[in-house]
This record gives structure tokens, C-alpha cells and sequence, in this order.
């Protein structure tokens, strides 16, 4: 496991506030598979929080994606729903859970919003 996605699961619980509204309640389990193992993150998450650990357990969903295809997810230089339909990854059970899990990656590098980019085209016809 790298020492980024160590860091990623340890700035859950501080980001979950700000990122989970009323999206998602439920346990999402995350498999990183690595050489020829698999870690496992278990993702608890309701309104407003979360709580990650290190094991397996009941889930409501789960999620497989290679460690390396992961540690792209924590940079945004990878997304994880087109992960998904790439079949680079797998998911399982309640969809909910994943699409609200994804709020946690960053968006790509360079990635600006549009309400600004129109903003400041606005602002150059002026």
C-alpha cells in the first residue's frame, strides 16, 4: 500500500462533512489488489461522516481496482466511474455508495469549473 492511499483513508473522516451530504448511508468495501494480494478498506459512510479501516466485513458494496489504478484515483489522474464502464475496475451492490465515494478524488489536473470559465469569458467581452 502506498503512503498516499494510507494518507487518502486517514483524510476521510475530516473531508466527509463538506463532501457527504445526504448522498450515501452504508458500508462500501474497497479491495486494492497488489502483486498477488489484496488490501482491504472498509468505508462506513452516513451523512456527513465517515470511518475507514483496514479489514473486511459486511457491505453493502464492493469495489475492486488494482492498487496502481488507485493511487491515479487520488491524483484525478484517473476517474473512477470510467474505471468502471473500462472494466478496469469492478463494482458490486449498492451504486449509490460508489458515486458518492467518488466525490472524495480530485478532480483531474486543470480541470476548472465552467461557471467560471464562462464568468471570465463574460468579463473579456465586456
Amino acid at each position: 500500500m502506498t503512503e498516499a492511499t494510507e494518507r487518502f483513508f486517514e483524510s476521510l473522516p475530516t473531508r466527509a462533512p463538506t463532501i457527504l451530504g445526504g448522498l450515501a448511508t452504508g458500508t462500501l468495501q474497497i479491495d486494492l489488489g497488489i502483486d498477488h494480494r489484496t488490501e482491504h478498506w472498509l468505508v462506513r459512510m452516513r451523512p456527513g461522516a465517515v470511518q475507514a479501516s483496514r479489514e473486511r466485513g459486511p457491505a453493502d458494496a464492493i469495489w475492486y481496482s488494482s492498487a496502481a489504478l488507485f493511487d491515479r484515483l487520488i491524483t484525478g489522474e484517473a476517474q473512477g466511474l470510467a474505471a468502471v464502464l473500462r472494466n478496469e475496475s469492478t463494482f458490486s451492490g449498492d451504486v449509490v455508495l460508489f458515486l458518492a465515494f467518488r466525490r472524495f478524488f480530485p478532480n483531474p489536473p486543470g480541470t476548472r469549473d465552467p461557471r467560471e470559465v464562462a464568468r471570465q469569458a463574460a468579463g473579456r467581452r465586456s
